[in-house]
């Protein structure tokens, strides 16, 4: 393992893969959403825990683990988890990749706490593999009128004809196509409408709809070529929000150069 010198939090500043904190928690949620119940309850404690010890320099830490797990000790009444529970924690989100770990020494040469660095959620890379296999049901030829009555009464999933009228109809014709399910349509523009406020772009309803429409032909080959994708609508989020955000710094270089060209004209 790479080893680096231990010092102040600050000193560790271009380990930091984000902008801003808020960007780091959008990333942290993202990866939440792929892979949160890889996690124990005690487990995610510790690493919701480590992100709020990330917040000084968005996604680095360098806290001492018995630092971190007073802290927990004392918001949970003494309740807190363990080392082990920590460590096992740590393991496991170095493993998703959601971490990575360095050891730092001391000028003496010995061995001081570790910098934990929080990496950004994958936008090109897809998610590990998980492959469902889904267990053949067995029919019953024996069921009774009454059991036959009540799967006919189950409602049926509703159809694109009931979208909600927020989503813009352009949107609704294109994922229909491939998800004819009104409450997936939704919640696929739910994801683009999050990742826009996000960027500040919650109130551009045209470009809105563009990186929306883009951002799903995006997911759609990447679903066709590869069946690793194993939550569509976390690395769905994922294309949009890197989306608005490339074209957000683009705003602010256009804003800045232009405010030069007024210093140089004035």
């Amino acid at each position: 393992m790479f080893q680096l010198k231990s010092g102040h939090i600050e000193g560790f500043e271009p380990f930091s893969q984000f902008c801003s904190l808020k960007e780091f928690n959008t990333h942290l949620e993202m990866w939440m959403l792929e892979h949160k119940h890889d996690f124990s309850k005690g487990e995610l404690i510790g690493l919701k825990r480590l992100a709020r010890f990330a917040a000084k320099i968005p996604g680095v830490c360098n806290a001492k683990i018995g630092t971190i797990l007073k802290a927990i000790h004392e918001e949970y009444h003494d309740n807190g988890i363990s080392r082990s529970t920590f460590k096992r924690m740590i393991l496991k989100a170095k493993e998703l990749g959601i971490l990575t770990v360095y050891e730092t020494e001391r000028k003496n040469g010995s061995q001081s706490s570790n910098l934990y660095q929080f990496n950004r959620f994958p936008s090109n890379e897809l998610p590990k593999t998980e492959t469902a296999d889904h267990p053949i049901k067995a029919i019953n030829l024996f069921k009774t009128d009454k059991d036959q009555k009540k799967r006919i009464e189950e409602p049926s999933p509703l159809d694109y004809t009931y979208v909600s009228n927020r989503v813009p109809q352009p949107f609704v014709q294109l994922v229909k196509c491939f998800f004819n399910n009104a409450k997936t349509i939704e919640e696929y523009w739910k994801m683009a409408k999050a990742s826009a406020y996000q960027n500040l772009f919650e109130n551009d309803a045209d470009l809105t709809l563009e990186v929306a429409i883009d951002s799903f032909k995006q997911l759609i080959r990447k679903l066709k070529v590869s069946r690793t994708v194993r939550n569509p609508f976390a690395y769905y989020f994922g294309i949009c929000y890197n989306k608005f955000c490339n074209l957000f710094h683009e705003k602010m270089q256009e804003e800045y150069e232009l405010n030069e060209k007024e210093v140089v004209f004035n």
